[in-house]
């Protein structure tokens, strides 16, 4: 098992092409070569992690939190980015993170704060759209069926909750093999007729290399015809935030109350409740407030993030009610997110949770 074995099962999960462009989730330290001897889940890559996974016979740490953002000019240890980075080296220490990528996909960051609140009907709060494309690609009727799955297979066909969707129609194809040229069917220097069908599938951007591949690889024609279109639709599965509604409306001092037990709170900032009542739900984990604005659009009737500033709880109008949990707090369980998808993939393998807990804000 080498460390570029588990990074290529994190990158099937949330493929890093979906990080922002602010962002910096990639391998920060280490050869994805070595063998990996143990991996160990964790918000932050501070120095005690790489200390506890140095105890602990693991040299790769899996981080939500890049502990490299911007550009390192030195590594003098004149920081506590650079005391990390330096004791991870000479440990031979590796460190993954894991950021935004993860905050954009439907199964990531925010699903498990939703699944804490026991939310149903869960959407993705701000779909992201220019993430899909779609292949029109021209092949032989008898051939059809099996470039088609091949295409399933390789990630293209999904919308939404359904998968292998596509569309076909049937056309006349012609072409004339060049000197050189081995064609799959018809005569160099002959103009062939075909009975062709135009097949249509809708993929992810970040998945077309592997679609493009696995067409080549399918189709029997020596020069594939095909096309590939931006696709201006949102992708439902892809972006920031989740919605959901509780099972029953709740009171919102009941409901805050529960969001305190579930999330380990001795304090929650928020906007006023009045007498409102707690049904839909928006969450965002980490610093949402550029969600807001989503959220009261949705009709969300309470919006629990972190990180929001004195003048942006103005900015709730008394529309919507907006319970800032603390950052550490609303992205506590990535670190069993990461564990247990880990723990699914490599069942006789060594990974374990950080007991570091690398939450910088205290409260008195």
């Amino acid at each position: 098992m080498t460390i570029q074995d588990i990074i290529a099962s994190l990158e099937e999960f949330a493929d890093p092409q979906l990080q922002e462009s602010y962002d910096n989730a990639r391998l920060l330290v280490g050869d994805k070569t070595w063998e990996c001897t143990g991996v160990l889940t964790a918000l932050d890559s501070t120095e005690a992690v790489i200390n506890e996974a140095i105890a602990k016979n693991s040299n790769l740490v899996v981080a939500h939190h890049p502990i490299i953002f911007g550009a390192l000019k030195s590594i003098t240890g004149k920081s506590y980015i650079e005391k990390t980075v330096i004791k991870a080296i000479k440990n031979d220490i590796a460190i993954y993170a894991i950021h935004t990528n993860l905050d954009n996909i439907s199964q990531g960051v925010n699903k498990i704060i939703a699944d804490k609140l026991g939310l149903q009907e869960q959407k993705i709060l701000a779909p992201k759209s220019g993430q899909l494309r779609k292949l029109a690609v021209y092949v032989p009727a008898e051939n059809r069926a099996s470039l088609q799955d091949a295409l399933f297979a390789a990630g293209a066909g999904h919308i939404g909750k359904y998968s292998e969707c596509s569309y076909s129609n049937a056309g006349i194809g012609t072409f004339l093999p060049g000197e050189g040229s081995n064609p799959a069917e018809g005569m160099v220097g002959k103009r062939s007729t075909v009975t062709e069908e135009k097949l249509e599938v809708l993929y992810p951007l970040w998945k077309e290399g592997s679609v493009l591949t696995a067409m080549k690889a399918n189709h029997p024609y020596e020069e594939v015809a095909y096309e590939c279109y931006p696709v201006t639709n949102t992708h439902q599965e892809v972006g920031s935030g989740i919605t959901g509604r509780l099972p029953k409306a709740l009171p919102a001092k009941e409901f805050l109350q529960i969001v305190k037990e579930k999330f380990g709170l001795t304090i929650l900032r928020h906007t006023a409740l009045g007498m409102k009542n707690i049904e839909k739900v928006a969450v965002c984990g980490g610093a949402g407030s550029f969600l807001l604005g989503k959220a009261t659009a949705a009709g969300a009737d309470i919006f629990i993030t972190s990180d929001m500033k004195y003048h942006e709880f103005f900015d709730a109008e008394g529309k919507i009610v907006v319970a800032d949990i603390g950052h550490y707090e609303s992205e506590q369980y990535t670190i069993d997110l990461l564990y247990d998808f880990l723990r699914k993939k490599f069942t006789n393998f060594a990974v374990q949770k950080t007991t570091v807990n690398t939450n910088p804000v205290n409260y008195f």
